[in-house]
């Protein structure tokens, strides 16, 4: 090699080596007068950005010094995390808007209010609301926010004085801290002083489960919409609050990619989303790609993602007048990482972010006259379709449990989606809703595009293929009981009805006294809760398998749990008090007992009651577990039920002790990972009684190692047929037969202990699986059937109807003394699939009880 040729190598690498180590302010930043006592982020934290990964504190902790500082900006805590980190939100503008913020807030709220009254949008400034790293292993997007914060407090530039008096910036530095924090403290502790780029080192390589999600390992951007998570529900607050013209959503995607900034697939865009919306979105795309050009930053805007499924944060603001913007920069997952575009160091990332966040807050204010008008016509063309339609009204209610719909009228007013209390009894469509346990939502409102998306079960779509999931019917994840009602069979609320602000608690039932027995019926979603909570008192319980009524006319049916009074650890009086604490605690409600004899049906004293144990519940982690269902489990465990989980690690198994678990639950995922000596072990411990529940691909690696007769049909994803066909094609017809998530309806068997507590046997169900179960040869054995070959909602490929209907959504096997309850979905989907958390809970409490005889034996 030359001399010079050499040289200028070596200059390069060292050059990299430096800008991999932090770039100064200068590099990310415009060229400027800055405000010195501003101080800046290599000032407060002591290193250059880039250099090293901020934890959550570092950047609250510059925020704070900036806000001490600066008179352009307000801070605000909007909530806490469930580790407690603070959710923050910085208000940015000039200091005149923050002077007379509420009333600009208030003003802007009037161009989506239903008043009649005609704002003039020249008058408003812009409201963007720019949030970064939702993901929490996506850091480049948090590692910008201080370089925006100092330029957009710091700045003196006319120009962006201008910008800052013509718009509110609400600035959500980090969505997920609690990831975040996981993520920062990996990359750090595995940082080489010497850089290493190889994508095999340790650095880039995080350990199960990742930071990608917060502290229950939930996705963070898929719950805009059903907003189960406090960090959700802290700034769809702060969203409805204010109504935001524009959002971003700052997000990293594969290290090869390059940098993505939408509008998207245009063949993939809900079709509730309005044309102009995408015509908005494409305008401001211009900015970012004048902004990236200017740096030489490859991107691309029209491929790969879509704006389908309303729950993500660059979807959410579609249905709610505003234009979100999704931001994905080719991932990092560290500090220097070598890739197909070069090895790129976390500056580099992180400038595209900044650059991304400074082109948005230029097109929004250029473009703001624009952005407000939309927003207006948005909320006024939704109220004429609304008026002009025969559809007044949805009503809902869930007999026999009020917790699912008072759950589910929580998730309505999270949405600023007004939700009236059923007065009188309605009849319609051959359903019947009670006044005091029914509620009615109106079609005329403000969030009527919400309500459709919320409610409306979809059959017909734009595109066959979806990057997350095609149908999120709510009423249908609720279980509930449900109508649309015309004209004819609505009667609007009069001027003394008020919407509900606020679900009141379940009203605390006095617990009657008894000295012979106590009922507790598992109809409430609550009741799981509640026996826990006796049982955990060292009191006996048993479970009712046939249905009874008592000498006053009161029908239980099969679930209901008697606790007898006699021979107990707790003295008569000591075990009342407590069951009025369990009642308190839990919502639900126990019934007081006088005598043993039933009529019709089984008396109190019949062995038709099975005892039942305490549950002591394990799940397996670690690599080759789906950890977003892992999470599920343990948020319904830990957050509802208030039952211990405890987490076994798959490479620690075969030297634990499994006889203090009498349940074992394997979520989906392959288990390669398992030894040989722990395989045996679980086989020896479901032989020696234990009930071992296994979900999706973890009852086919089941079925692997011969701990079920679990069969399957043939997958037909992989579809080779029919000759030759266009290589360009393939990704296309590949994306279409996946089945990436829809609703389908399930036949539950309710006389069967896990069909316990559900009063239909209609169940929906969600599947995001091509995986279908054969029925077992038992007939006893499979309590729950896909009844249908169409989705109740969503989309799925015709090549999957002959393997969907008659397959089993839960299969029962018995293994020596032990069972093992295979399910064909994911009964605890994202949280929010309330309908069938029961199924869980009653493998749980009640799959030692389910009789050998119903079972398929190998």
């Amino acid at each position: 090699m030359p001399k010079n040729l050499s040289l200028l190598v070596l200059l390069s690498c060292w050059s990299l080596l430096l800008g991999a180590q932090g770039k100064p302010l200068s590099w990310f930043l415009p060229k400027m007068e800055y405000d010195p006592a501003i101080p800046t982020p290599e000032q407060v934290f002591g290193f250059s950005i880039g250099k090293w990964h901020l934890t959550h504190d570092q950047l609250l902790q510059y925020i704070r010094e900036v806000a001490a500082k600066s008179d352009r900006i307000r801070l605000e805590e909007i909530g806490r995390t469930h580790e407690d980190r603070p959710l923050m939100v910085c208000y940015i503008s000039s200091p005149s808007n923050l002077s007379r913020l509420e009333e600009i807030r208030q003003e802007h709220l009037g161009l989506s209010t239903i008043t009649g009254k005609k704002l003039k949008p020249v008058d408003l400034p812009v409201v963007l609301y720019q949030g970064f790293t939702i993901h929490g292993d996506e850091a480049s997007g948090a590692n910008a926010v201080p370089a925006y914060l100092y330029y957009l407090c710091a700045g003196r530039d006319p120009q962006l004085l201008d910008m800052l008096e013509n718009s509110v910036i609400l600035l959500d530095p980090c969505f997920n801290p609690d990831g975040m924090q996981r993520f920062s403290a990996w990359v750090n502790a595995n940082k080489s002083n010497n850089l290493v780029s190889d994508p095999q080192n340790r650095e880039l390589n995080q350990p199960w489960p990742g930071g990608r999600t917060n502290h229950y390992w939930f996705d963070l951007n898929r719950d805009w919409l059903p907003a189960q998570q406090p960090e959700s529900k802290a700034r769809l607050r702060v969203f409805q609050n204010w109504k935001p013209n524009v959002l971003t959503d700052h997000h990293e995607m594969g290290p090869n990619s390059t940098f993505f900034f939408q509008p998207g697939v245009p063949e993939r865009n809900n079709p509730l989303t309005p044309a102009r919306n995408r015509e908005l979105t494409e305008k401001i795309g211009r900015y970012h790609a004048e902004a990236l050009d200017a740096v030489g930053s490859l991107y691309f805007s029209k491929e790969n993602f879509d704006d389908y499924f309303y729950g993500k944060g660059s979807t959410y603001p579609d249905l709610n007048g505003g234009i979100g913007i999704l931001f994905e920069q080719a991932g990092m997952e560290g500090h220097l990482r070598a890739t197909d575009n070069g090895v790129l160091p976390f500056s580099f990332a992180i400038r595209n972010q900044v650059l991304t966040a400074l082109s948005t807050l230029k097109a929004a204010n250029e473009l703001r006259i624009e952005l407000l008008e939309y927003q207006q016509e948005f909320y006024e063309k939704a109220q004429v379709e609304a008026r002009q339609g025969v559809e007044k009204a949805w009503v809902f209610s869930s007999p026999g449990d009020p917790s699912r719909a008072r759950a589910f009228v929580e998730l309505l007013l999270r949405h600023r989606i007004e939700v009236f209390e059923v007065k009188t009894a309605i009849q319609a469509n051959g359903l019947r809703f009670e006044p005091g346990a029914s509620w009615q939502v109106p079609l005329e409102q403000a969030q009527y595009p919400l309500i459709r998306t919320i409610f409306e079960s979809v059959d017909q779509f734009p595109d066959s293929i979806f990057y997350d999931i095609s149908a999120w019917t709510l009423p249908l994840a609720f279980q509930l009981q449900y109508t649309l009602l015309d004209k004819n069979q609505w009667k609007q609320p009069g001027k003394e009805d008020r919407p509900i602000v606020a679900v009141a608690r379940a009203a605390a039932t006095k617990v009657g006294y008894s000295s012979y027995a106590y009922l507790l019926p598992w109809t409430d979603y609550f009741a799981p809760k509640a026996l826990y909570l006796i049982q955990q008192k060292g009191l006996r319980t048993k479970v009712a398998t046939e249905p009874f009524t008592d000498e006053r006319g009161r029908a239980f049916d099969r679930g209901t749990i008697l606790i007898p009074v006699q021979n107990q650890a707790l003295s008569p009086a000591a075990l009342h008090e407590w069951l009025q604490l369990v009642a308190d605690g839990s919502g639900v409600e126990i019934q007081a007992m006088k005598s043993g004899l039933m009529e019709p049906g089984i008396d109190l004293g019949s062995d038709r009651f099975i005892s039942l144990d305490l549950p002591r519940p394990a799940v397996l982690t670690g690599d080759g577990v789906n950890s977003s269902e892992a999470g599920e489990l343990w948020h319904l465990f830990d957050q509802r039920y208030n039952l211990p989980l405890t987490q076994l690690e798959l490479d620690n198994l075969s030297r634990f002790d499994l006889s203090g678990y009498n349940v074992l639950i394997l979520v989906d995922g392959s288990y390669e990972g398992l030894s040989t000596g722990a395989v045996q072990k679980i086989k020896q411990w479901v032989q020696e009684g234990g009930t071992l529940v296994a979900v999706k691909n973890a009852a086919k690696w089941a079925a692997g190692q011969q701990l079920t007769t679990l069969e399957f049909f043939p997958s037909s994803e992989k579809d080779t047929s029919g000759g030759p066909r266009s290589y360009a094609d393939l990704e296309k017809e590949q994306g279409a037969r996946a089945l990436r998530g829809a609703i389908f309806s399930g036949k539950l068997d309710l006389t069967h202990p896990l069909g316990y507590g559900y009063t239909d046997g209609s169940l929906p169900l969600f599947r995001n699986s091509s995986l279908f179960f054969k029925p077992a040869k038992n007939p006893y054995a499979t309590p729950l059937v896909y009844d249908s070959d169409q989705p109740l909602s969503g989309y799925m490929n015709d090549i999957h109807k002959n393997s969907l209907k008659g397959s089993a959504g839960i299969v029962v096997s018995g293994l020596g003394r032990g069972r093992v309850i295979c399910m064909a979905q994911d009964p605890c989907f994202r949280a929010f699939w309330y309908g069938t958390n029961k199924l869980m809970a009653n493998a749980v409490f009640f799959g030692g009880v389910i009789d050998g005889r119903a079972v398929e034996r190998l």
